[in-house]
């Protein structure tokens, strides 16, 4: 299409240079028409930079993420954009233009550009692929739009505008796929696997983000070149694993990556899960309930307070909580399986999976206290809980307390509905005792009425051991006690410090 901007005829329409088309039919026209209108609105700074990048006498072309978002109507702000300019012909270009810029990813062919309140990422037309052994993409520049868009990971994401005339162009039928939900390659998914192993996990990936199924052919791909995603970096296995436990059909990409053997080199533990039998037999194995938890902590970010984003650590702690049981499976003379302590276990497994997967070391340590406190819960419902039981229930959770409330509200999966709203009852009950305790005591600072200064300065000592071990012991006392006065908590020190004979 040639014509006025936000316009678009549906009908074949080609580019003698290089051969692209504007793929469309009477029955996707309208669809297709509306994503253009809307990129022509929300999209204003692409189409002015695009003039700028004409008038030097190159193309620019909305590309991938922007497009397909803008088709299934939930354009945001980031644009990504391709061109036929080289890296220093981009920076020439935006000098003077763009707000800011930066070129951290120039090896790669990328400047990124910031106009107001848009960012921008504008990549030069390439073509990048692995050889058998390296971990580093091999990157050349190329020449044409159609070129560019055959090397991308999906038909979803090979789809662009041309700037500024707002041409639309889908050469590989993303817009059918689109439509129809289903992730395929624009060629062969053997090839395409082969010049980036790390798409086997986006495929996962946007069948979790997008709920949509991917193809038979690309799932038989996957299967068969699994073990090639060995040679990917950890960070970018993890970072393709964080955005798919964060999309909308976790379960989704999550069976995807373990039917397709991938999970056995990314995750490991998942799989094994499937083996183990629930101890109380209310699910086909240990991974049908670890799926369903997932997807209820995944409800509890909205329906119980705090009302919270997505969040991976809730969600990452969810996947991983029973990852202990494998270890700790034994068959009791009644009959019965248990996993006692597999709590414990599978905190050490978590950290050490999350630390190959080169996860921050705080994130590594927020979801490794879920999974070892997720069962610290049970029990609560016998009655049998102090104040003093609760107290240390507080300080032991920290900061995670609202997460460990959800992931143990998430953790009953029982199909008996009375047995299912008794639980509830329980955990209202434990909140509610949190939440008056709170407002007496102060439990998110529980700490003991002396610090270690006045301790040293009452009982005459320096430094060492025994200041650590007489705040440790005011603090036990705090915690079994309630809260007390300096005086009170002086008279504890002195009666302590005499008992010890020093």
């Amino acid at each position: 299409m040639h014509g006025a901007v936000g316009c678009l005829d549906v009908a074949t329409t080609s580019d003698s240079d290089t051969g692209v088309s504007a793929a469309g039919s009477p029955s996707n026209g309208e669809f297709v028409q509306r994503a253009v209108a809307s990129l022509t609105s929300r999209a204003g700074v692409a189409i002015e930079l695009g003039e700028r990048f004409a008038a030097a006498g190159y193309e620019l072309a909305l590309v991938g993420g922007p497009v397909r978002d803008a088709l299934m109507g939930r354009l945001g702000d980031d644009l990504d954009l391709t061109t036929d300019a080289h890296p220093d012909r981009i920076l020439s270009i935006v000098s003077g233009w763009a707000d800011a810029v930066w070129d951290v990813g120039i090896a790669f062919g990328t400047v990124g550009v910031r106009k107001g309140e848009h960012k921008l990422e504008i990549t030069t037309y390439r073509a990048e692929s692995y050889d058998a052994s390296s971990r580093k993409p091999e990157v050349s520049y190329g020449t044409t739009l159609a070129a560019d868009l055959v090397r991308r990971d999906f038909t979803v994401n090979a789809m662009a505008v041309r700037l500024p005339q707002m041409e639309f162009v889908d050469l590989h039928n993303g817009v059918a796929d689109i439509a129809a939900g289903l992730i395929r390659t624009p060629g062969t998914p053997e090839q395409s696997f082969s010049d980036d192993p790390l798409r086997m996990m986006r495929a996962a990936r946007f069948a979790s983000s997008l709920g949509f199924a991917v193809a038979p052919e690309v799932v038989s791909a996957m299967t068969s070149m699994s073990g090639r995603l060995a040679i990917v970096s950890a960070e970018r296995v993890r970072d393709e694993l964080i955005k798919l436990v964060l999309g909308r059909y976790p379960r989704v990409g999550l069976r995807l990556l373990v039917d397709t053997g991938l999970a056995a080199l990314v995750l490991p533990e998942l799989p094994a899960l499937a083996l183990e039998v629930d101890e109380h037999h209310r699910h086909k194995d240990v991974y049908e309930h670890t799926l369903i938890v997932v997807e209820q902590a995944i409800d509890l970010e909205t329906t119980h307070e705090p009302v919270i984003e997505p969040d991976f650590v809730l969600r990452f702690a969810a996947l991983m909580h029973d990852v202990g049981k494998p270890k700790t499976r034994k068959f009791e003379t009644d009959g019965r399986v248990s996993f006692h302590h597999h709590e414990v276990v599978g905190a050490r497994i978590t950290r050490k999976r999350m630390e190959f997967l080169r996860f921050p070391n705080e994130t590594t340590d927020q979801v490794s206290k879920l999974v070892e406190l997720h069962l610290r819960f049970h029990g609560y419902g016998d009655g049998e809980w102090t104040d003093s039981a609760v107290r240390r229930y507080v300080r032991d959770a920290g900061d995670q307390l609202d997460r460990l409330n959800k992931l143990t509200r998430a953790d009953c999966t029982t199909r008996n509905k009375r047995k299912a709203e008794r639980l509830a009852a329980t955990y209202d009950d434990l909140e509610e005792r949190i939440a008056r305790l709170s407002a007496e005591e102060e439990l998110a600072s529980i700490r003991p009425a002396l610090d270690g200064n006045q301790i040293m300065t009452i009982l005459g000592i320096k430094p060492g051991r025994e200041v650590g071990e007489a705040y440790s012991y005011l603090l036990e006392r705090r915690l079994d006690d309630g809260p007390m006065s300096e005086e009170q908590a002086e008279q504890l020190l002195r009666q302590w410090w005499d008992e010890r004979g020093v």
